[in-house]
């Protein structure tokens, strides 16, 4: 069985993946908070993730991997988002997870196991915190419930901050009924306009934090191998996640594995709607840009490192896919991936080496590629629609040819030059051979360009 390694944030150290039980592999992801598009920054972790679970699935089984990512649909944004529409909380939540599973099926990544929406799970928020309060761990203040971090002494230990520095970086909400300013809430009051639910503390709504705590013990147990996000997550999120989750129950492990995709820029910039390069996800799909191409883009860069988004490095990733797509047509897959491919994603998702190692098996073997590919999530065969010509300009482009061929029989090379320019601004690459002449589409495809010459 082919070992896995994962860099552990916890431990700072890269470590054999050892699950729990092989065949009950659980993981988690924090997903979005459903009240509008997911820019760029938030389908990073979903490409990420995805290719983890596929690696998993390889390796221990598709039915022996439980992979769940949640949903927030309560949350002040959201609340924020209706009372300036004047629409239904329930209709945007709707509205935007189903915007949002249609942008990440469009990237290629597979769905997870478990899709749970917190306010599904709001009875057993509830009894996680009865227990905290219960065990000492909480206190009641002023309709709020709040976790006392002083009683946990192992808090920090995830980010490895100071104090000073969690003070900092929590922005915490100075309220002269905490006991200190560390405590995060858990439970908050809810007003007439605002959602909530019934509690032993009067009606309100839960914290951020107890959300993912009591969704994945309740979907995968107190204790699961890993748990995902992005490295903005980190602090006071996760953190406050384990303070929680550890502290609900004697014993409580919680995850074994923690694992942080680094942060994304846009053409060496952080991404910023004041500086005019914030991007959706759907922005760029309806820009042309097949989603296949922005999980190549992602692909090209660690999970560690911080990402660049490039319009040169989406040129560079439509070409090769183009290439790659051209090579494998009509093949059937090997039966396995190439080994070069799966030591690669072994080695901490090392998905950079992989992409490197798909290069040279393009010259060596589509079959392999093909396979190995899929591993990834690229060259499936129904997600390369975008790499071809429709019926209409396929028809165009043979039209054309055959117009060119009568053109230079004729001795009309002002024709025949001027389609062979068209072709070239119109991203179609022709090759004359003695057999004849093939073409293929380059990034870029307009085939409104070869309209005038019909």
């Amino acid at each position: 069985m082919t070992q896995i390694q994962l860099t552990n944030t916890a431990t700072r150290r890269k470590e054999p993946f050892e699950p729990i039980d092989s065949r009950n592999v659980r993981l988690y992801v924090c997903g979005p908070t459903v009240y509008d598009r997911a820019h760029l920054g938030n389908a990073r972790p979903v490409v990420v993730f995805d290719v983890l679970y596929r690696l998993l699935r390889h390796v221990y089984g598709e039915d022996h991997v439980r992979y769940v990512r949640n949903f927030t649909d309560v949350d002040d944004k959201i609340n924020a988002r209706a009372a300036a529409t004047g629409r239904p909380i329930r209709g945007i939540t709707d509205e935007t997870i189903a915007w949002y599973l249609q942008d990440m099926d469009a990237l290629g990544a597979l769905r997870p196991t478990d899709m749970p929406r917190a306010t599904d799970y709001i009875p057993q928020m509830i009894a996680m915190i009865e227990r905290l309060i219960g065990r000492g761990m909480a206190y009641e203040a002023h309709g709020h419930v709040l976790f006392e971090v002083a009683k946990y002494a192992e808090y920090g230990r995830l980010s490895g901050r100071s104090t000073e520095d969690m003070i900092a970086g929590a922005r915490v909400e100075v309220a002269p009924w905490k006991r200190d300013p560390m405590d995060f809430v858990l439970w908050k009051p809810s007003d007439a306009a605002t959602p909530g639910w019934d509690s032993p503390w009067g009606r309100g709504r839960p914290g951020w934090h107890i959300e993912c705590s009591a969704m994945s013990e309740a979907l995968l147990g107190t204790d699961f191998d890993i748990h995902g996000g992005g490295i903005d997550l980190q602090f006071p999120h996760h953190e406050n996640e384990i303070a929680q989750s550890r502290c609900a129950c004697d014993g409580c492990g919680f995850a074994r594995v923690w694992l942080h995709n680094e942060m994304l820029q846009v053409e060496g910039r952080k991404m910023s709607k004041s500086l005019g390069n914030f991007f959706t996800v759907r922005d760029l799909l309806d820009q042309g840009i097949p989603g296949e191409v922005i999980r190549f883009v992602f692909l090209m860069t660690h999970y560690r490192s911080p990402m660049d988004w490039t319009a040169e490095k989406a040129r560079q990733a439509e070409a090769t896919l183009r290439k790659w797509r051209g090579l494998t047509a009509g093949i059937e897959p090997a039966a396995s991936p190439a080994s070069s491919v799966l030591e690669a994603l072994a080695d901490d998702l090392n998905t950079p080496a992989a992409l490197a190692a798909l290069h040279r098996l393009a010259t060596e073997d589509a079959a392999a590629l093909k396979a190995s590919a899929v591993l990834l999530g690229l060259l499936a065969d129904d997600e390369g629609a975008w790499a071809e010509a429709s019926d209409d300009a396929a028809a165009l482009i043979e039209e054309l040819l055959g117009a060119r061929r009568t053109a230079r029989a004729a001795r009309d090379f002002a024709r025949a030059d001027a389609i062979r320019d068209a072709f070239a601004a119109a991203g179609v690459e022709i090759k004359d051979t003695p057999e004849g002449t093939s073409w293929s589409l380059l990034p870029g495809f307009d085939p409104s360009r070869l309209e005038a010459l019909k």
